[in-house]
């Protein structure tokens, strides 16, 4: 049978697997008020990746400023990129949070439906 995972990389890298809401939320308000990781990484940013044993990954990137980036991919080890990374900008925290709350449900289909940049 085929397990799905849910893995969180805080901005300081440290992996949260099976993040509960109020962990993803913290995350979230550490990118949004500008802490940071290490200190020579730059701006930090926070990754919410979920995927299956055996085969399809998506992850979700939150950077500072809001910049979002969605890739989806064959494998965990990212070797196929099955579309062109999507972005978008999201200036609310919380909009950032349900946008999580897609991936924690592994809602690809409104995932995709979102309003992404164009070109991408």
């Amino acid at each position: 049978m085929t397990q799905a995972w849910l893995v969180l990389t805080r901005p300081d890298g440290r992996d949260v697997a099976a993040p509960s809401e109020a962990q993803m939320a913290a995350a979230l308000a550490d990118v949004y008020s500008g802490k940071m990781g290490d200190p020579d990484d730059g701006p930090g940013s926070a990754v919410l990746r979920f995927g299956y044993d055996d085969g399809l990954m998506y992850e979700m990137e939150v950077a500072a400023g809001g910049a979002v980036r969605f890739a989806e991919w064959s494998d965990r080890d990212c070797e196929i990129a099955l579309a062109a990374p999507r972005t978008m900008t999201v200036a609310r925290q919380a909009d950032a949070l349900q946008l999580w709350r897609l991936m924690a449900q592994r809602q690809v289909a409104k995932i995709r439906s979102q309003p992404w940049l164009s070109g991408d």
